[in-house]
């Protein structure tokens, strides 16, 4: 991986709000918000959240109100 690819940081998060097109809205540790959708795996194993589920999701580097859900927590 060369210096100009920027890499996704990924955080712990929690799910506040289910939106239209599989889009979630969830609030990070410090307070942000984030808007997310699932990442592949996840979608394809039929992964349901709910208001309150924790979740790790990929930032993006570039837009740091968007995200990608990659697991979902205990």
């Amino acid at each position: 991986m060369g210096p100009d690819k920027a890499v996704a940081k990924e955080l712990e998060a929690e799910v506040i709000e289910l939106l239209p097109h599989a889009t979630v809205k969830l609030r990070l540790a410090n307070e942000d918000r984030v808007l997310a959708h699932m990442a592949g795996a996840t979608k394809s194993n039929f992964v349901r959240l709910r208001p309150g589920d924790r979740v790790i999701v990929a930032v993006s580097p570039h837009d740091k109100t968007r995200g990608r859900i990659v697991k979902l927590l205990d």
